[in-house]
């Protein structure tokens, strides 16, 4: 069986910023995709790239995006720890891919309900997830105090090369001036 790529449409966090995220996954000895902002998740973005154009189309019409990244939490079912992301421009642009893309299947999370997020650690085999918010936390706190807030001026088109993969930027898509 040949595995195929999977995609997602995200907002990638500042360079240094990043860097940060990258130096507190390396202490814990994880890798994970590279730090980003989902605005929508791969349901209904088949290997074929056939909705492409539409997504595309979406994001030109659809302003910069504000974003506030916050301190680290967990969400509920403790399947991964992440720094919470205050954005009603985020969720209004995946509102709007929604709208234009039409997945014949969704994930519950999206909708006008998404929590947009930055991923540190998903939970696998060998991750102690306590542990890492414990880590997170303590390493994120600042951000509680002081926000980093940022606008991002495209979303990249990301992709993972199979399951196991992870997501990569490969093309950047602006958004509207």
């Amino acid at each position: 069986m040949v595995n195929s790529p999977s995609f997602l449409l995200g907002l990638l966090a500042p360079p240094d910023f990043s860097a940060r995220v990258e130096e507190f996954r390396a202490g814990l000895k994880v890798r994970e995709s590279a730090p980003h902002v989902t605005v929508k998740a791969r349901s209904g973005l088949s290997p074929d790239r056939s909705w492409a154009d539409s997504a595309r189309g979406a994001v030109a019409a659809h302003p910069r995006v504000t974003l506030s990244i916050e301190g680290a939490r967990t969400f509920p079912n403790r399947s991964a720890v992440y720094l919470r992301v205050h954005s009603p421009d985020a969720v209004a642009l995946h509102l709007r891919l929604l709208d234009a893309l039409r997945p014949a299947h969704r994930f519950g999370y999206e909708g006008p309900h998404m929590t947009p997020h930055l991923t540190l650690v998903l939970r696998r085999r060998g991750v102690d997830v306590s542990a890492a918010l414990q880590e997170a936390q303590a390493t994120f706190a600042d951000l509680d105090k002081a926000p980093l807030t940022f606008t991002a001026r495209e979303v990249w088109l990301m992709r993972k090369p199979g399951p196991g993969g992870l997501y990569v930027p490969l093309e950047a898509w602006p958004l509207l001036d």
